[in-house]
């Protein structure tokens, strides 16, 4: 018989995976703004939010703050590479450098507010479970925010009747992430991880409904388009 331990770590594995899948979404946008040379009209505020939702679950699985995450350390820290690597292309390929102070000044306050916030959590919080809460909050809070992003554009589809700009796999797979993760937080209870995924998979479900009410009024059309939601979401939340 399977041990928790071992089914929770296989379920883990499972959602490093999925989130991986996540991480990889945006490469069709710049594999665009690599051909094109120009960013056009993407802009970096999503992958800047990545990157700080990234560094405080890194923060929060770290052994000192909440034992037993390394899954959760591993995805979020290949996470936080490749958010700074689409960045970096960003950043190379915009000629008129307003993009760039937007990544730098971004970049450098969210390094600057982690820092502070690893320095409280170590400073003033002693035990695991204390410093848990008060990392674990922040990291809910963020997680939630993205995961509820892709409902922003819920409101056009119901007003046009088209699912045209909802990408259905990102909604999938931001489902299926959170089922996950869900699960994972299940059998060793982790509220933090549970709360977020918890309503990360509620968000995905969604968006999965409106999808299938709105998807036979849609339109087709052979467009040769970048929709405004692959271009403003990044990779959605982990962990």
């Amino acid at each position: 018989m399977v041990s928790a331990e071992a089914a929770r770590n296989i379920v883990g594995i499972i959602g490093n995976v999925i989130s991986f899948g996540l991480f990889l979404s945006p490469i069709s946008n710049f594999w665009r703004i690599i051909k094109r040379k120009s960013v056009e009209e993407f802009q970096p505020y999503a992958y800047i939010a990545t990157c700080m939702n990234c560094m405080f679950w890194i923060l929060y699985g770290l052994p000192v703050v909440h034992p037993d995450s390394t899954l959760v350390i591993t995805i979020n820290a290949i996470g936080l590479v490749m958010e700074l690597i689409y960045l970096s292309i960003f950043c190379y390929y915009d000629h008129q450098n307003k993009g760039r102070k937007k990544v730098a000044i971004g970049l450098s306050g969210e390094v600057v507010f982690v820092a502070v916030v690893a320095i409280i959590t170590m400073v003033a919080f002693h035990t695991h479970n204390s410093r848990s809460f008060f990392v674990g909050v922040i990291c809910d809070v963020f997680n939630i925010i993205m995961y509820a992003s892709p409902l922003t554009i819920v409101k056009k589809v119901i007003t046009t009747g088209s699912v045209e700009y909802m990408p259905f796999y990102l909604s999938l797979a931001g489902f299926t992430n959170g089922c996950i993760w869900t699960a994972y937080a299940l059998i060793k209870l982790d509220y933090f991880i549970l709360i977020s995924n918890g309503l990360g998979s509620l968000f995905g479900l969604v968006q999965l409904i409106i999808y299938g009410i709105y998807y036979r009024s849609t339109p087709k059309k052979g467009q040769d388009i970048v929709k405004p939601t692959e271009v403003q979401l990044s990779a959605a939340s982990t962990a």
